[in-house]
């Protein structure tokens, strides 16, 4: 039986060739995989703002025309107030009149919706403790520990006031 070359086992350091190439061809194969996908992520987000830029166009034509709409509609309630026998400076002034209680409405809800803002005070509170070195118990820990998966921002409270 005959012996071919290729049967024979490889020396230590044709094995070593061969794992450093297969190293290398790994790398560079790695390295032209994430090239490659962040090209595909790059084109996706060009395409992606491309839509996103037409759709906002389209929403502040739709908002144009709807606020054309609403003078439109207001001058009509004022001319049908007018065709009802009332005086066309009261007519007019009544429709005025009607928008800016609405619009005072809505400054008063926003107002209150503005006053439950709590200022971040969590963050102010963590950032101070974090600057003297104490716990929030107000003992400065000898050697922390680092938090285990279960532990991290267990220590924290719920964003929401009513939680």
């Amino acid at each position: 039986m005959t012996h071919s070359p290729s049967a024979e086992p490889q020396s230590a350091e044709s094995q070593e060739e061969s794992l450093g190439a297969l190293v290398a061809n790994a790398t560079d194969h790695i390295s032209t995989l994430v090239r490659a996908e962040i090209e595909l992520a790059k084109a996706e987000l060009r395409f992606d703002a491309k839509r996103v830029g037409v759709a906002a166009g389209l929403f502040g034509a739709a908002a144009f025309i709807a606020h054309l709409c609403l003078i439109l509609a207001s001058f009509a309630i004022a001319y049908g107030l007018v065709a009802l026998g009332v005086w066309t400076w009261l007519a007019f002034a009544v429709v005025t009149a009607f928008y800016l209680v609405v619009a005072a409405l809505l400054v008063l809800f926003g107002v209150r919706r503005l006053k439950g803002l709590t200022g971040m005070k969590r963050t102010v509170r963590s950032l101070k403790h974090l600057k003297s070195g104490e716990t929030e118990a107000g003992v400065a820990p000898a050697v922390p520990a680092p938090p285990t998966a279960g532990q991290v921002g267990t220590h924290r409270e719920p964003v929401r006031p009513g939680q």
